[in-house]
């Protein structure tokens, strides 16, 4: 039989504190709060997600891939204001039945992800719930002063680039529910692990600090999230459907199952970045690509907002206004 959960503070001593990682203004994760110092010159970044069992991930998918996922949403915000990731806080709301083995799982995903990236936790809460599974983490990073990237500071005739590829977490959550009829093994398993464990880009974000003009993650979906960039710097955006980047497994269901692209650039959970940046710096940004090992693709121009125009309004290279209504995930 499965090991019922000790109590709150033991799970504290013997799971959540070795994540602390030595910080000592963690003090073990056995205080109050925590205290952090921020380096000179810097400021602080915060950014809170709270991700819902049958909202934000599937009640049944791994608990080590539910982990990693509510840490790497949270880190792709701060990638996407150009942060560096520092420290993380996690509310954690467990069902009541939760096994100890359920929790070890948990816990190895979390540390998995601040391993790789290069952070600790530093506080939180534990608490029993009859609801359903809900994590809550919060990321702290740092920037320096006076140079976070927003959404508000696109300009027209800069340049319109997205990171890595398109759709993949869409077509996961289709895969992950036993949806796109035959697919090969590999390729589901290719985007299951898409929509389950997304790469926050922390490594890209802070590097385009001086490169980029604005700048978003793409959570909710493409054309939502670069409309969110088009309404927020009154600008509209024209973007070239060819250049959209799709991985092979992607291109192949576009090509021959049905999947369309307009489907695919509509579907969230991709966790790439969306920005923008003068044309002059498109030579920088190639490089930049180059250096850190990660496709960028140029995918269209913003331009002066039309008399008249909508603000946010998306326009494909034939002219076809993109503007999508309810198109995009949307939670109210």
């Amino acid at each position: 039989m499965a090991a019922d959960l000790p109590g709150e503070f033991e799970i504290i001593e013997r799971f959540f504190s070795p994540l602390s990682k030595g910080v000592s203004g963690a003090f073990g994760l056995k205080d109050d709060a925590a205290v952090l110092d921020c380096e000179a010159g810097r400021d602080f970044v915060v950014t809170t997600d709270c991700l819902v069992s049958g909202v934000h991930f599937l009640a049944d998918d791994p608990p080590g891939s539910i982990a990693h996922k509510a840490f790497a949403v949270n880190g792709s915000d701060l990638a996407a204001m150009g942060a560096k990731a520092k420290a993380y806080t996690l509310a954690l709301a467990l069902p009541k039945g939760t096994t100890e083995a359920w929790l070890i799982d948990f816990i190895q995903g979390i540390s998995a992800f601040l391993d790789r990236f290069g952070a600790a936790l530093v506080g939180g809460d534990t608490v029993a719930t009859e609801g359903p599974l809900t994590a809550s983490v919060t990321a702290i990073g740092t920037v320096g002063i006076g140079q976070a990237l927003t959404r508000s500071a696109a300009k027209p005739g800069d340049a319109i680039f997205v990171s890595g590829t398109i759709g993949d977490g869409a077509l996961g959550l289709r895969a992950a529910r036993g949806g796109l009829g035959d697919l090969p093994a590999y390729a589901r398993a290719f985007f299951v692990d898409r929509y389950r464990r997304p790469t926050p880009r922390l490594e890209l974000g802070h590097r385009l600090v001086g490169f980029a003009s604005a700048a978003i993650d793409i959570s909710d979906g493409l054309l939502a999230d670069l409309e969110h960039i088009c309404r927020c710097s009154n600008v509209e955006a024209r973007i070239d459907l060819g250049h959209i980047p799709l991985s092979e497994p992607a291109k192949a269901l576009v090509s021959g199952a049905g999947v369309d692209i307009d489907e695919l650039i509509s579907g969230g959970d991709d966790y790439e970045l969306l920005f923008t940046a003068p044309p002059e710096m498109v030579g920088e940004i190639s490089d930049l690509a180059e250096e850190i090992g990660l496709p960028i693709s140029r995918i269209g121009v913003t331009q002066q907002r039309g008399e008249g125009q909508s603000v946010g309004t998306v326009i494909d290279e034939n002219g076809r206004e993109l503007t999508h209504g309810e198109i995009g995930y949307r939670h109210f």
